[in-house]
């Protein structure tokens, strides 16, 4: 299986079970059209030469269909595909990550929000000391060998329960001798009730902090308003900068300014621009998952439009490689040299498996996105109960046993996509939400590009 394409002046050939990528000629390119996996002959194919002879010599042809050749028996075009033996062989591993829902609250009011604003389909409510501790016990006992854990405080807004995140994060730390544990701790917030000491708090003890803007003002503000209507980003971009540049001399420098673009804004370029020139290096605007009803959701016919802004942005983050103006786009971010190991090219994120979210009363869900969702309940952190069958049912969630994966060729970057999206919006974890997948595609078309162009 091979994908090829052109973008930005490049004609680039992907071999997808060996994840090799091929910068080529136009003749190259063009013979990869007569072609196949299952069709290559030791000899150019004469249809080859007969449809190519007008426009390059015939010696070039059937040289250039050697190299063809070689790449193949190098095991680099239309290699063999080795994943399926063992996409057989996945089976439920220990719980290594979970996401803390501190607060069912939050003092935003965003038009898009998946959580119902912070109520997840129930009521508000913060999270007590009692069930963040037994939610660590919880994830020590289910972690069994694993020695690296991580921990992620969200929402609604974590910031309104922080005393509770503080005592949390002390509990856990006072277990890691004992059980021979190392936690990560991270955490999500709008900025809104930010202010030095929790910055310290976070930039001292979190190894990774989410902060949530949508970009420019105008846009931000339309969307992400506080319960009484009034916008967010002249409040939050101020205590979003200190932390970041405070953060920079601390212990961790991990984090990311982590928008969401919406069909109010399709050039999100400016967006993610924005946030890179008001100095955060480590941008993600991402687009949105919502019905398509939604005055705000994106459709299909939106694609064509959202697809020429991805490559605009790749094509300005070109321009801007290697200078001080360079920043990192979430999206484009992409390994070619070593990649994600085998389990995560099939199986993706953990969700249900090696990752569970647990709710202020203790309810254990296979991630925040299934939380309010009874039907994917999973147990509950006070009885250590995990339901044992549904934690296998997502292991063995992979790109093979998803049929409209198995034969795409970008399975191996996005891992079979969102488990979560995928029930909501095509009703079964197994089924990939296709607008998703469309624009999947097209940022990893746009990463490998920069790629080539930046090597």
């Amino acid at each position: 299986m091979i994908h090829k394409y052109q973008l930005n002046g490049y004609n680039i050939v992907l071999d997808v079970n060996s994840g090799a990528v091929h910068v080529v000629d136009e003749l190259f390119y063009h013979l990869l059209d007569f072609v196949s996996e299952d069709n290559l002959p030791e000899a150019c194919p004469q249809k080859a030469i007969e449809s190519l002879a007008a426009d390059y010599p015939v010696e070039d042809i059937q040289e250039s269909y050697q190299e063809i050749l070689q790449l193949h028996k190098a095991d680099q075009l239309f290699s063999s595909d080795d994943y399926d033996q063992f996409a057989k062989m996945m089976t439920p591993s220990p719980v290594k990550a979970m996401c803390l829902h501190i607060a069912h609250d939050c003092n935003l009011r965003c038009k898009y929000c998946f959580a119902d604003t912070g109520e997840y389909m129930g009521h508000r409510e913060l999270m007590s000391v009692e069930v963040g501790k037994a939610a660590i016990d919880y994830l020590i006992h289910y972690s069994k060998g694993r020695h690296n854990l991580e921990v992620d405080f969200f929402g609604g807004e974590p910031l309104m329960n922080f005393d509770v995140v503080k005592e949390v994060v002390r509990y856990a730390r006072s277990l890691e001798k004992e059980h021979n544990k190392l936690f990560r701790f991270t955490i999500t917030t709008n900025g809104l009730l930010l202010d030095d000491d929790k910055i310290d708090f976070i930039n001292r003890e979190m190894s990774n902090v989410v902060l949530s803007i949508d970009g420019r003002k105008e846009v931000n503000d339309r969307v992400r308003s506080r319960v009484d209507g009034r916008g967010c980003y002249d409040t939050i971009m101020p205590k979003f900068q200190r932390l970041v540049e405070l953060r920079r001399n601390g212990p961790y420098d991990q984090y990311y300014a982590r928008g969401t673009f919406t069909k109010y804004n399709k050039d999100f370029a400016e967006d993610v621009l924005h946030l890179a020139d008001m100095g955060f290096d480590q941008v993600s605007v991402e687009p949105v998952v919502a019905d398509p009803s939604a005055p705000y959701a994106l459709t299909e016919e939106d694609l064509p439009e959202v697809f020429a802004e991805y490559e605009r942005l790749a094509k300005i983050m070109i321009e801007r490689y290697g200078t001080s103006q360079d920043f990192n786009f979430f999206h484009f971010m992409i390994d070619l040299d070593q990649g994600p190991c085998a389990i995560k090219r099939l199986r993706g994120c953990g969700c249900g498996n090696e990752y569970v979210a647990i709710t202020p009363s203790g309810d254990v869900y296979p991630c925040h996105q299934f939380v309010g969702h009874e039907d994917w309940k999973m147990g509950n952190v006070f009885d250590q109960s995990l339901d044992l069958d549904l934690k296998s049912k997502f292991a063995a969630a992979t790109v093979y046993g998803k049929e409209e994966c198995r034969h795409c060729w970008a399975k191996f970057y996005c891992s079979g996509g969102c488990n979560a999206n995928s029930m909501q919006y095509s009703g079964d974890i197994l089924k990939p939400f296709k607008l998703s997948c469309e624009l999947e595609k097209k940022r990893v078309e746009c990463a490998i590009m920069i790629k080539a162009a930046t090597l």
